[in-house]
This record gives C-alpha cells, structure tokens and sequence, in this order.
C-alpha cells in the first residue's frame, strides 16, 4: 500500500488506486514526538513523501481495511479505531476489516508505540477526517459518473445514493474513479447526533480468530529452522559470572548452543529507549523444553555483585530517611506549613506501597532473525520502534535493515514496553546464525521485571474550628522511571506524582513534594503508573480528615469538588447506583473514591467485609466513568471490569519484596492473583459525554483500592495505610 502519487510532508493525506486494491488512502495520526522521515540525502526536501503511519485501503469488492499502527492486547482499540473511521466514512461495517500492523517503524513520522490509553484519543479527530474525506470523494466520484452535483448525493451503508432518483453505487464500484480526485482539505464532519456507530455496543474485530484458535500471540509464532533458547539469568541485580561448567547441558539432546551474555545497557543512537538486560547463560536447542532441561544442568557459579545485601527493609529505611527531610516542591498554593503550625488539629499519616509485576498471562517471547545486513523480529510488542532500534544498535544496521512483525499480545499492562526480551533473541540469533525464538518462563518474567516503584507517602492535613480542611502537604518518595531516559526537568519525575500534584480538591494551603530513591531495582511504566498509587494514598487520606472533623466522605469530596463538575458527576453517579448512605448487612462497609487520570473520570463505591479469619472479601464495586465521547459502551464496560480486577489483586494480594539483592517471588502461588471464586459484582455506569475520547485503558485501576480500604474502615474502624491488605485482626 505504498502511495502512487507525491506529496508534501505537511499533507494530511494520500492517495492510490493500487493495483487490484481500489482506493487507498495514508493519513497521519498525530503523536507527541514527531520524526523525520529515513530518506535519503539525494531525494530534495520538496519532492520528500508523506510516508503515512496508518491506511485505509476500500478494495474493489467494497471490502474496508483499516492498518494502524497500535498494539492489540486486549484493550479493543484497534475495533474503536475502525469504529471511528466507518462512521465518518459511511461504510457497512460487516465489510470492515483490519490490516496487519505495519512492519517498519523506522518509515514513520511518530514512535509506533501503544501505551498510556493514548489509542483513541490521540487518533480521534484526524481518523474521522480521514473516513471523512475518503466519504466525499466517493460521493464525488459518484457524482461524476451520474452527472449530477455532489451535494445531491449522500453516502450510506457502504454505497452513495442520488437522493432524486434513488440510484445507489456501492463503494466498490466507485473506488477506481475515486482514487484519482483530489483529497478534499477539511471535509464536513458529522454532528455527534448523527452517529450510528460510535457510542453504540458493537462486537470487537478481533473476537472470531481469538476463539477459533487462528489468532497469533508471541508464543505462537514459528519460521522456518528456528530454534528456542531459554536463559538462566543473573540472580540478584548486578550479579556477575563467575565460573560455568556447560559439559553436561551441552551433551543433552537436542542442544545446538550454548552461549554467555554478557550484562549490558543498550543506548539506540537515534532514540532515548535504553534497554538494560541481566548477565546470563542462554541454551539454544531445537524445542523448548529441550532447552530447559539443559538450562537445568548448567553448573553456574554468580559474583553476587554489589546489591548483595539490598532488601526490602533496606528500602524502607532509605524511603523513612528521605522522607524525613524536604523534597522537590512540584506544586505549591499558599502557605502549607504556616497552615499546619496554626492549625486548630492537624492530622498525619504516613502510607506506603510496594514494588508490584505487570504478571500478563501470556509470559514474554520474541522470535528474531539475523542475516547479513538484515534482520527481522517478531514480537507481542508494545514499542515497536524502541525493538527496532535496540535491534539496529545491537547489530550495527540502519533502522531501515530491520523489520517488526506486530503479534497479539496476551497482556501489556506497561512491561511490553520494554524490549529487552526483544534485545536478547537478536544477539542470540546474530551468535546461532538461525531463527532464534527466546521464551521467558512464569519464574523468569516475576524474576526479571521492571517493577511498578515501591513508594512511600507522608501527608499532613490541618483543620480549622469549623472542620474544614485548610492546608494538605503531601511528601512522596519512590524510584524514578523517567530518570533512565535522560536528566529530570528540574528533579521531577512526572510519573512519580502524576494523580497527586494534579489534585483537584479546593484546599487553601496546599504543597507537594518529591524526594528521589536511588535503588537498582528496574523499574517501568505499570498501568495507570503514578496514579495507581497516588489516588490509593490521598484518597485514603482524605477519609481520615472526613473521619477526624466528623463528616460523610462523600459530602467531604463534594464540597471540595465545587470548581469540578466531572468529578463531582461521576463521584455522584456512583455513590447514587450504590446506594450510598442506605443500610448494609451486619459486618458490612462501603467505601468512595474518584479519580482523574489519561483524561477521563472514575469513581467508584466498594462494599466489603471481613471473612471468618479477617481476610477482607469484596461484595460489589459501583463504578462511574466519564471518558468524553464514548466509542464502543461494551469495551468501556470491559475495561473498567479489567481494571477493577487488575486493582484489587495489587490491593489485597501482590507485592514484589526482596532479598540478597533479588525478588523473592517466583510464580503465581507467591505472587497471587485475583481468582474468579474472589470477583464482586461490578455495575458500569458510563457518563454520557461529548468532544474528545478520554482513555479507558488505564482509568479504571487507581480508585479501586481507596475505595476498599476505606470501605474496610468504615466496616472495620482500623485503618489499613500498607498494600497489600492481608489479613485484619478483628474488632
């Protein structure tokens, strides 16, 4: 689908008739890191193309395909995407199809990269302009052939009717002539009134192949001659090889290689992704289990490197210490600390959370192929152009000599993100000569994560005669993500104090600060990142002012929302369908919390008690949402399930610890997830909305666990300031 004709860079779209392909149209998709384009020097900046990141090719059977460059992983964007272009371009959408996700980055304008519930909302005006101006060229099309004017002729249902006659062509038929009209510059868009698809439930795309067993994920792939390694890994952070002994395990059937892999930080020359990975002993063998069998009689021997004696109390102390002292002020309004020293009662807490994995079902894999001057990976990838470039540094190529083939993902959460996976199957392809499929185990995924930070918060809060909150100082102390790719603007890592710098309660007096711990533990991006911990602490904290000046949570929230009409909506939405305030069974209690994050709106009410041994058991979650225009209702509702599920297992049962500089988690029986005998009863409620989509993917975690805990509070009268929950000695 390569454009036929040439265009300015600064055009918003292409367009072809390819051959045997009808209609094909490049657009742009807007990104916060534009790229230049790899062409060549000797091509004039004037005659440089548009090379799109995105298509949509209307074949001469009618057939709609949209390509775009996102990550499916469960979160359905790639069926609101195609959503989003068949309404603005009219198209039957039993005849929408999608493409295979692109395989060279490097040709794009952007980063191909899916996170931060960014799918929709960044690509929502210009995929409607797209279906948009594809619609008006087909009525002109249309138009031309009958002689008619096009504003006689309307577009519906694949096909553009003359509205006098009646006489209809289908898209198919128009797409030829199409394919030769100019590309309208700011088509009419349609009235949100109007829409027939977007804010309507429809089946996601991706459904069928997942049931019939077609779909691909990373461990399915296979090509021709490869071979499957698996690697024993260092066991502690900076743990180096010492001594090895590979005679037995190379012996063993099926073992083709074995080769030693060196710890290393791979800096891309042409991006800011760096990717560490780990000393270790790979084993290469025709099958997988093959190789684990091998990687069993390796005879290894590990300098434990200097992080030997690093534990979680170690970390805590360090967090206590750093806490104790001021950080980096990222917001301040009034005076906080003159409110506090005259204030008629002051309350303080100190909270924290720990290190937690992203734990995806489908444990990580990349299949890489290494020839001279090429290479091609395949990969359940979220950051396409981070694995293209850390491939392209490993081998000393140009970013153009390496392909990404996008599978599914059984899971993201953040932790595909990184590529380190990815960095590991090219230098041991480039090492066998062959294919080369690495395959991580449950054991080695816990192990070797980028883990959400471990965090640790300090709030005091003063209230006057009256009760009312007048100064809330907040000190959160944590590892920085961000610091890994490149110095912090001023000290700050935004990742670190996202959902607590932005809060949006009217306080007076109000600061918050930032103080860095330098650990070496990796840490990464974990779904919905800063603010799955930030609205756990200061919506917990907030309960314990409402409780110290006597007032109902919800009220509290209200009348410090009076400037925000979006929170205060869904906060009252939930606490509504709840039935805040109505009576409870015995033991029984209900706990509120809301939050802003990735641009939308969530509040949600929790019920929740004690079982007979004092371990908390989650009866019904209320969620609200409110996420600006809706897309598709039924993958709203199945997010926020998602991220409700995904919030409670780090509420009440996951934490990473360590000892002797390592994880101390292995597998899913210490590192426990929710199991579907523990799930509540989760109502959905969505905000009608309207202007640009907020994202959906990630919104749905951070109330969660405010609102059990404080729902445990109101149940219970003790306060649970540590995730996970565990056990609560009953009253």
């Amino acid at each position: 689908m390569t454009p036929g004709r040439t265009v300015s860079r600064r055009s918003f779209m292409t367009v072809t008739a390819a051959a045997g392909a009808g209609l094909v149209l490049g657009f742009h998709l807007p990104s916060r890191t534009a790229r230049a384009q790899a062409l060549p020097d000797s091509v004039p900046a004037g005659a440089r193309p548009f090379a799109p990141n995105a298509w949509i090719e209307i074949g001469a059977d009618g057939l709609v395909t949209l390509t775009v460059d996102r990550s499916e992983m469960g979160q359905g964007p790639t069926t609101a995407l195609a959503m989003i272009l068949a309404e603005e371009l009219e198209a039957d959408w039993t005849h929408i199809r999608l493409g295979e996700a692109p395989v060279n980055p490097a040709r794009w304008d952007r980063r191909m990269t899916t996170g931060g519930s960014a799918s929709v909302r960044l690509s929502w005006e210009r995929l409607r302009k797209a279906g948009a101006a594809a619609r008006e060229m087909l009525i002109a099309a249309a138009a031309r052939t009958w002689g008619v004017e096009p504003y006689a002729c309307r577009a519906r249902q694949g096909a553009v009717i003359h509205l006098a006659s009646g006489r209809s062509l289908g898209f198919g038929d128009l797409v030829a002539l199409a394919a030769t009209l100019p590309v309208p510059a700011d088509p009419p868009l349609k009235e949100a009134q109007d829409f027939r698809l977007v804010g309507h439930p429809l089946p996601r795309l991706d459904t069928a192949q997942k049931v019939d067993g077609s779909a691909t994920f990373g461990l399915d792939v296979r090509v021709p001659g490869m071979k499957v390694a698996t690697i024993a890994r260092a066991p502690a952070f900076g743990a180096r090889l010492k001594a090895m002994s590979d005679t037995a395990a190379r012996g063993m059937p099926g073992v083709r290689q074995v080769v030693t892999l060196e710890p290393s930080l791979i800096q891309p020359q042409h991006d800011s992704w760096p990717t560490p990975t780990p000393a270790g002993v790979a084993v290469i063998a025709d099958h997988y289990w093959e190789a684990v069998a091998a990687r069993g009689a390796l005879e290894l021997t590990w300098d434990p490197g200097p992080h030997a004696a690093l534990d979680s109390a170690a970390v805590r102390a360090q967090f206590v210490a750093l806490a104790a002292r001021p950080g980096i002020v990222v917001r301040r309004e009034g005076d906080g600390e003159s409110a506090l020293a005259g204030a008629h009662r002051r309350i303080e807490a100190v909270y924290e959370v720990p290190f937690l994995h992203h734990a995806t079902m489908e444990p990580l894999s990349c299949v890489a192929d290494v020839r001279p001057g090429a290479c091609e990976i395949w990969a359940a990838t979220q950051n396409q152009t981070a694995a293209q470039e850390v491939a392209a540094a490993i081998l000393g190529l140009s970013k153009d000599a390496v392909r990404v083939h996008t599978t599914l993902l059984g899971g993201g959460f953040g932790r595909r993100l990184e590529v380190d996976y990815v960095a590991e199957a090219v230098r041991l392809s480039k090492a066998a000569g062959v294919p080369v499929q690495v395959v991580w185990s449950r054991e080695d995924d816990v192990r070797h994560g980028f883990y959400r930070p471990a965090s640790l918060h300090r709030f005091a809060a003063a209230l006057d005669a009256q009760g009312r909150t007048t100064a809330w100082t907040h000190r959160i102390v944590g590892p920085s993500i961000d610091a890994r790719f490149g110095p912090l603007d001023q000290g700050v890592d935004d990742s670190l104090i996202d959902g607590a710098a932005n809060l949006p309660y009217a306080i007076p007096n109000l600061q918050v600060e930032q103080a860095i711990a330098d650990l070496p533990v990796p840490v990464g991006y974990w779904r919905s990142v800063g603010s799955s911990h930030n609205a756990f602490v200061t919506e917990c904290f907030l309960d314990e002012i409402a409780a110290a000046s006597g007032q109902d949570p919800l009220e509290l929230r209200r009348a410090l929302l009076r400037d925000r009409p979006r929170h205060r909506a869904v906060l009252e939405l939930a606490a509504t369908r709840a039935g805040w305030g109505s009576p409870l069974p015995a033991g029984r209690g209900r706990g509120i919390a809301v939050a802003e994050s990735f641009g939308s709106f969530v509040a949600q009410v929790a019920e929740v008690s004690l079982d007979r041994e004092g371990v908390p058991r989650v009866h019904r979650v209320v969620c609200a949402v409110d996420c600006g225009q809706t897309i598709n209702p039924d993958t709203i509702e199945a997010q926020m399930q998602g991220g409700i599920v995904f919030g409670l297992t780090a509420a009440l049962k996951s934490e990473i610890t360590l000892a002797g500089g390592a994880v101390r988690q292995s597998n899913f029986h210490d590192y426990p997830l929710l199991r579907i005998d523990e799930m509540p009863l989760i109502e959905v409620e969505i905000v009608p909305g309207a202007g640009s989509p907020g994202g959906i993917g990630e919104p749905g975690v951070p109330p969660v666990a405010p609102a059990v805990v404080n729902a445990l509070y109101a149940a219970t009268g003790q306060r649970v300031r540590r995730l996970p929950v565990g056990r609560i000695a009953k009253g």
